[in-house]
C-alpha cells in the first residue's frame, strides 16, 4: 500500500522550525566509525529513514548499532568483515562510504554498488582512481566494488571533479595509511569540513578541511570519539524557499548560515528580507510575490544541484522569466515534467531550463523522483489552487525529518493518505 501526500494551496508559512543534523554528513560520520575499535557516540542525527538504512549496512560488517532519538552508537569489534552486501546498500547510494574505511582499516572490501536517488549517472570512477593511487586495486565484480592491498602508501592524488563522495572515501582510506596524501580538487562542503572535524578528533592528522587541499598525514591507529552532527543546510535552504513562495515569514534555526550565503543572496535579490543570526538561523520574510532569479548549480561554495528543484519550484511563481543551469547531475530536470503537471511554463534544453513564472500554479497529481524533488512538489502544491496529490513520498521521508508536521505548525495544510495511486 503506498501513501502520499493531500496538499492544500493557498497556505502562507509562518513560525519557528528547528533544522537537526545534516543527511549528507550523518551517514558518512556513521561510515567513519568503522575506522577505530570500539564506541563511537554521533549526536544530533536527523530521524530520517536513511539513518537506520546505513545502521544495517554496519551491522552486516559486524558492528553492533544503537539508535535512540537523536543519538547513534557504533560499536565496531576488533575484528570487521570486509564484505558490505547487506540489501539495505541497494536503497542507499551513502553506503558507497563504507569502501573507504574497510580499505582503510582491513586492507580490502567488498561493497555492494549502491542505490539511491534517480538523478543521474554517478560513477565510481574517482573513488576507485583514488583507492588506486593508494596502493589498493579496485575492479567491479559481481556487482560489487572489490578493492585489496598489501598497504595503503601516501599519494598525490588530484579529483577530475570536486566529488565529496569521492573526496570521503580517499579520505577515509588515506587517514590509516604510511605516509602523506594529498588530495587537490577536492571536495569543499561543510559536510567535509564536519568528517575532517570528528576524524581529527579520533586521532587522525589532517589539514586545509574547507579548501580545495586536503593534505592527510597517516596515523597508526584511531580511537573512538563522541560527534555532535552539523545542520542540514539543505534542510534549511527548503525552509527558505517555502517561506519565498509562500510569501511567508519563517524563522529557521539550527544551521549556519554561512554554509547559506549564496542561496540566501539568491532569495534577496528575489525580494525577501533576509535576517541571519550569527552560526545558528536566520529569518525569511517574504511580502511580495518573488522576482526571477537565474541559478547556476556549481560544487559548493556554488548552488548546490540538491537545492535546484526549489529554484524550479520558486521561478514557476515568480515575475518574470528565469533561466536554471544544471552542471552536476543530468536527470535532476526530470523534476520538470512534474512540475508542468501543475501549470509551470517551463522548458529543456540540454542541461538549461526556462521558466516563465505564472501567479498560481493548478493542482494535479505528481510524482516525487527523488528527495528534493518531492520536497519541491509539495512546496510547488502550496501555491496551487485545490489539492496537490504526491505519490512516491518515502523519497522525502529519506531526506526529511517530520516534514509534514513542521508544514503544518507553520500553518500548511498537508495530510499524509495510504492508498494505491492511479497514474495519468
Amino acid at each position: 500500500m503506498s501513501e502520499h501526500f493531500d496538499v492544500h494551496g493557498g497556505a502562507r508559512l509562518t513560525g519557528e522550525v528547528e533544522v537537526v543534523g545534516a543527511k549528507n554528513s550523518v551517514l558518512k560520520l556513521m561510515a567513519a566509525a568503522l575506522l577505530a575499535e570500539g564506541t563511537t557516540t554521533i549526536t544530533n542525527c536527523p530521524q530520517i529513514l536513511d539513518v537506520p538504512l546505513m545502521a544495517d549496512v554496519l551491522r552486516s560488517v559486524g558492528c553492533t548499532v544503537d539508535l535512540d532519538g537523536d543519538t547513534a552508537r557504533i560499536t565496531t569489534p576488533a575484528e570487521l568483515s570486509h564484505r558490505a552486501d547487506s540489501p539495505a546498500m541497494s536503497k542507499l547510494r551513502a553506503s558507497v562510504c563504507v569502501l573507504g574505511p574497510l580499505v582503510g582499516r582491513l586492507k580490502r572490501a567488498v561493497v555492494a554498488l549502491p542505490g539511491g536517488d534517480a538523478i543521474g549517472s554517478r560513477p565510481l570512477d574517482m573513488h576507485q582512481n583514488g583507492l588506486r593511487s593508494l596502493g589498493a586495486t579496485s575492479t567491479i565484480e559481481h556487482g560489487c566494488v572489490v578493492a585489496k592491498a598489501d598497504t595503503l602508501q601516501g599519494a598525490q592524488i588530484w579529483l577530475d571533479f570536486p566529488s565529496v563522495g569521492a573526496t570521503e572515501n580517499i579520505l577515509m582510506a588515506a587517514v590509516l595509511a604510511n605516509g602523506t596524501t594529498v588530495i587537490d580538487n577536492a571536495a569543499r562542503e561543510p559536510e567535509i569540513v564536519d568528517i575532517c572535524t570528528m576524524l581529527v578528533q579520533m586521532g587522525a592528522d589532517i589539514e586545509g578541511a574547507g579548501t580545495s587541499t586536503l593534505t592527510v598525514h597517516g596515523v597508526d591507529a584511531l580511537h573512538p570519539t563522541e560527534h555532535r552532527v552539523i545542520g542540514d543546510r539543505i534542510v534549511g535552504a527548503t525552509w527558505a524557499f517555502a517561506a519565498a513562495m509562500t510569501r511567508g515569514d519563517i524563522t529557521v534555526r539550527g544551521v549556519n548560515p554561512h554554509h547559506l550565503d549564496l542561496v540566501l543572496d539568491k532569495l534577496r535579490l528575489a525580494g525577501a528580507e533576509v535576517t541571519p543570526f550569527d552560526g545558528t538561523g536566520f529569518r525569511i520574510v517574504q511580502e511580495d510575490r518573488p522576482k526571477s532569479v537565474d541559478f547556476v548549480t556549481l560544487p559548493y561554495p556554488g548552488f548546490a544541484t540538491d537545492l535546484q528543484p526549489f529554484a524550479v519550484a520558486l521561478s514557476s511563481i515568480s515575475e518574470g522569466t528565469s533561466m536554471i543551469t544544471e552542471n552536476v547531475y543530468e536527470a535532476r530536470f526530470r523534476f520538470i515534467e512534474e512540475m508542468q503537471r501543475l501549470g509551470a511554463d517551463a522548458r529543456t534544453d540540454g542541461h538549461h531550463a526556462v521558466v516563465r513564472g505564472v501567479e498560481k500554479l493548478s493542482s494535479a497529481p505528481v510524482w516525487a523522483s527523488d528527495i528534493r524533488a518531492g520536497a519541491g512538489l509539495v512546496l510547488a502544491g502550496l501555491c496551487a489552487d485545490g489539492i496537490t496529490e504526491i505519490w512516491d513520498v518515502f523519497h522525502i521521508d529519506r531526506g526529511y525529518p517530520h516534514f509534514v508536521e513542521n508544514l503544518n505548525r507553520l500553518g500548511a495544510r498537508i495530510e499524509r493518505v495510504a492508498g494505491d495511486p492511479e497514474r495519468s
